[in-house]
């Protein structure tokens, strides 16, 4: 029994607000980067940083639902999808990119120490996701507050 599999699991962070347009047909799709991070020591036991940056695409109800109203640049995200690579001709000479094309998407609460999942793309038709949270965010918002 031959079979592939083509999946991706990304935690990272938003280099840019997503990029949101309508196509022909009148579905939703966003375009915006993630940056994941690795570090390691080198030979002489220097701290090494790498950032990769990973272009990612949503579609449909995830971009309207979430994506829209919730995830902006410096955000922590959860994406799950696929790689695809699409190609086209510009002047005359042929270009490629690789994205991620995403079944299922996550913001993820940073601050104050926990890790905390907020609102997925998948399920949310009748629920109100948590408010928006981040490291720049000085105050919480009304609906954060336990009492």
């Amino acid at each position: 029994m031959a079979s592939s599999v083509n999946k991706v699991i990304l935690i990272g962070r938003l280099g840019r607000d997503p990029e949101i347009r309508e196509t022909n047909g009148g579905q939703s799709v966003a375009n915006f980067s993630i940056a994941t991070d690795e570090s390691y020591k080198n030979k002489d036991g220097e701290k090494i940083k790498k950032t990769e940056w990973h272009n990612i695409v949503v579609w449909g109800a995830a971009v309207d639902n979430f994506v829209a109203k919730y995830i902006h640049v410096g955000d922590m995200v959860y994406i799950e999808g696929r790689l695809q690579t699409r190609e086209w001709e510009k002047d005359g000479v042929k270009r490629y990119t690789t994205e991620v094309n995403v079944s299922d998407i996550k913001g993820l609460v940073t601050g104050g120490g926990e890790s905390d999942s907020r609102s997925s793309s998948k399920n949310r038709s009748n629920s109100k996701p948590a408010g928006r949270t981040s490291q720049r965010q000085a105050e919480p918002e009304d609906e954060d507050i336990p009492f």
